[in-house]
């Protein structure tokens, strides 16, 4: 099982309309596939997100160097040293000598860790809700109407990035349109402070289906967590950019937060992505996956919530849901899976069970230039 090549995919697609969050508008969608091949021919496919011209050349330079000839069964070695070097080019390498191990075990990513418990799992409509026109409002109202049209029953809408006032009555404009029965999440970016925060308060108790505030300030401000949580009645959520399951630990023993969101691509392999899961559960805490900037590790989100115990003993809510990018990202559809009424059936078959769009790869190759 010696890894004999490694192909690289960096990905590159420039929005037409571009969209954004508190952190800015988006101009364009950047991804970084890899297949690693063994000398017997099984395949493995990775993914990571990160300026391209730097994967690149650590990939050319220095990781895929080092990956030919090794032993495709050595993750828990090739993993950690190439963390060393960069996390989220060790997140690619984790994704793919998985799905080889499966592949040569004859067993699927979710009989690799040890079963699943569910075929399906509930997937939320992600929206970044800003755009650079005057009639952002009814662009985002729009496409809440699309979600809503195509079975989803969760969705997740931004703030933070106007002001408190304007996102207000974006969102009870919104509301009018979820009408209690669309849950709805709340996403920060950890733009405010706790007093801003705090001005929400009367709107979120007045609206039965809010699932959760996502990351209303800066998450290493812990205690500051654990103030809110006592004072605002719905969930707290967050954690899409810690890249350790330990770094989770003050978060949890301070019961600062009620659903951790940790990212398949912004942690340091998938194997500490299941310590993560697991670390939770261990707390009592709820798990929704961070996933917007990639296809296939979306699907990898998916897999370990399959895999993953209940949080509850209510039959209703026994797993929570994961992101799902409704976005302008044709990288979707690199990874052939569709939701359908707000779930997701996981494929059957070895490995991940499906066949990456060559096509598409091919298509969206970047071209070496310069887009930043």
């Amino acid at each position: 099982m010696r890894i004999q090549k490694v192909d690289t995919f960096p990905l590159f697609y420039r929005i037409p309309k571009p969209y954004g969050d508190a952190n800015g508008i988006k101009s364009y969608r950047a991804c970084y596939m890899i297949r690693l091949t063994t000398e017997d021919g099984v395949e493995g496919w990775g993914e990571c997100a990160d300026w391209l011209p730097a994967l690149d050349k650590g990939f050319r330079d220095r990781i895929i160097p080092y990956l030919t000839g090794k032993s495709a069964a050595e993750r828990n070695t090739l993993v950690p040293t190439i963390s060393q070097w960069h996390s989220r080019a060790a997140s690619a390498v984790s994704m793919a000598l998985t799905e080889i191990t499966a592949k040569a075990c004859g067993l699927s990513v979710c009989g690799l860790w040890g079963g699943k418990r569910r075929n399906a799992v509930p997937v939320y409509a992600s929206f970044q809700s800003y755009t650079d026109g005057s009639d952002w409002t009814k662009q985002s109202l729009l496409s809440i109407e699309r979600a809503i049209a195509d079975g989803f029953g969760m969705v997740k809408l931004k703030i933070g990035g106007k002001s408190i006032a304007c996102d207000q009555q974006h969102i009870s404009d919104a509301q009018a349109l979820l009408q209690d029965r669309i849950g709805l999440a709340l996403d920060a970016n950890q733009s405010y402070d706790a007093a801003a925060a705090l001005k929400w308060k009367a709107l979120l108790e007045a609206w039965p289906n809010v699932m959760w505030l996502e990351e209303p300030i800066p998450v290493k401000h812990t205690d500051e967590y654990a103030c809110l949580r006592q004072r605002l009645s719905v969930p707290l959520a967050g954690g899409e950019n810690i890249e350790a399951a330990a770094d989770f630990i003050p978060l949890l023993t301070r019961h600062a937060i009620d659903i951790v969101t940790p990212d398949p691509l912004h942690v340091a392999g998938i194997d500490d992505y299941l310590g993560t899961l697991k670390l939770a559960r261990q707390f009592g805490a709820r798990v929704s996956p961070h996933s917007f900037d990639g296809a296939l590790s979306r699907l990898y989100a998916v897999m370990a919530h399959a895999c993953l115990e209940p949080w509850s003993k209510m039959e209703t809510e026994a797993i929570e849901p994961v992101e799902w990018d409704v976005m302008d990202n044709p990288f979707a559809h690199t990874v052939p899976v569709r939701p359908v009424q707000g779930e997701l059936m996981l494929p059957e078959g070895h490995g991940t069970g499906l066949e990456i769009d060559m096509e598409l790869l091919r298509f969206y190759k970047w071209d070496g230039s310069s887009y930043s």
